[in-house]
């Protein structure tokens, strides 16, 4: 059950829905918007969906365009924006009137059918596709002091969204000349560079790295490896070191 029914014409008014229901699912999470291109399952007896929608949601928005009492079509008594407007009158459910664009003026009951002329008497929002990032916020606080279990929602989501108190947090800056990789939970007393289970491309820090192979170089290396009575055990200590042309 959808806590808010979108009610838009079709062919004038899609990009709006589409935009208010991706923020208001965005906040509140899915399931909880309705809109008929996205919320009417294939095979459904898409009247039915469309009526039991409007009747189980606790708010319907409506979404005015600039042209939208100059319908011809909201004389129809079968015009489908006409018929979920009117059912949530008759249900009882608050209609918040969306006014779509800056031109957009609020509605006169005068220019509007008798039936409908109640929807001018109910209090609207804006919504402008050049100031979305400030109306769709607003829109969502509407809706959020109008249904309580909107705000139950948000905060649930809010919760599942924060780390928990003992999960491992991870950082990295940027990386140059290579490939970085970060494996698994690195816990107790770390002094140095710790590398766990990592797949693919590795390397730390400058000079010769092997990982996962028996060899080591450079100054002061001790290498373990076999049985040590066969001389397996090689250390090398403060030796001088050997320029790479063999010099002396």
């Amino acid at each position: 059950m959808a806590d808010v029914f979108i009610n838009y014409r079709t062919g004038d008014g899609e990009e709006t829905a589409v935009a208010i229901e991706r923020e208001l699912t965005r906040r509140f999470g899915k399931g909880r918007i309705f809109r008929s291109g996205t919320s009417i399952r294939p095979g459904a007896l898409w009247d039915d969906a469309l009526l039991t929608g409007v009747r189980t949601s606790s708010v319907l928005v409506a979404l005015i365009g600039a042209r939208w009492a100059d319908s011809p079509r909201l004389l129809d008594r079968d015009d489908w924006v006409r018929r979920e407007i009117l059912e949530a009158f008759r249900c009882a459910i608050p209609v918040v009137p969306v006014l779509v664009g800056r031109e957009t003026k609020r509605l006169r009951p005068a220019a509007l059918p008798s039936a409908l002329r109640k929807l001018a008497r109910c209090q609207s929002v804006r919504y402008d596709s050049q100031t979305a990032e400030t109306d769709l916020p607003h829109l969502g606080d509407v809706l959020r002091e109008r249904v309580p279990a909107l705000a139950d929602a948000e905060a649930r989501l809010r919760a599942q969204q924060q780390p928990q108190p003992d999960a491992t947090q991870y950082s990295m800056g940027a990386v140059s000349g290579g490939t970085a990789v970060q494996a698994r939970d690195i816990t107790g007393d770390i002094g140095g560079t710790v590398i766990r289970e990592a797949h693919g491309t590795l390397h730390t820090g400058s000079g010769d790295q092997h990982h996962h192979a028996p060899h080591l170089s450079g100054d002061n290396s001790s290498y373990v490896a076999g049985n040590q009575s066969d001389g397996g055990n090689r250390q090398s200590f403060d030796a001088p070191r050997r320029r790479r042309d063999d010099a002396r």
